[in-house]
């Protein structure tokens, strides 16, 4: 829960810092422009109707599963109001780097407890296991949201590649120094 907790204040602070945020998240931000939502509820709504997707990808949901479709939006909605506007460059681009490297931390936390993939992640490895290279898939899932995004209205720019170039290495900095070992029977 913590590491949800930290991916949700990260996705807050890249969207604050207004310079594009992550694929998914320009995603979400369009969807909340046409339909006058809260950026938060749209990634919770998301998470939700992505499990649906689930079903005929033959993927079991883990606990960490329903927990990162609720709380992360959750925590996107409550922290972003409390989020100071920025108007330098300079802060706006620090607000934006301390967001990836919270969401890579958060990642590191909530991937290593091992007890269910993302929404967005299982949507991925089901794919992965009808054909598809786990590249392929990622590839063609963070494209299409992202270009349905910018289309909807979301936010794109540097922060969406500054977040797309760092997030797998950071993600791979973290992870294991934030893995549990599996408890034995």
């Amino acid at each position: 829960m913590f590491g949800l907790a930290l991916f949700g204040v990260g996705v807050a602070m890249l969207i604050d810092a207004d310079l594009g945020a992550a694929p998914w998240d320009v995603f979400h931000q369009g969807v909340a422009e046409r339909i006058g939502w809260a950026v938060g509820s749209v990634i919770v709504v998301t998470g939700l109707v992505l499990l649906v997707l689930w079903v005929p990808l033959r993927q079991r949901p883990g606990v960490g599963t329903l927990l990162n479709a609720l709380e992360i939006g959750t925590v996107v909605n409550l922290t972003l109001p409390i989020i100071p506007d920025l108007d330098g460059l300079v802060a706006r681009v620090g607000l934006m780097l301390g967001g990836i490297v919270i969401i890579a931390l958060g990642s590191g936390f909530y991937i290593g407890a091992g007890i269910g993939p993302g929404p967005r992640d299982g949507l991925m490895l089901g794919l992965r296991d009808r054909g598809l290279s786990v590249r392929s898939a990622r590839t063609l899932i963070e494209v299409s949201v992202l270009v349905l995004g910018i289309l909807l209205g979301g936010t794109a720019g540097v922060g969406t590649v500054a977040f797309a170039v760092t997030i797998g290495p950071l993600v791979h900095i973290f992870l294991p120094r934030l893995t549990l070992e599996p408890r034995q029977a």
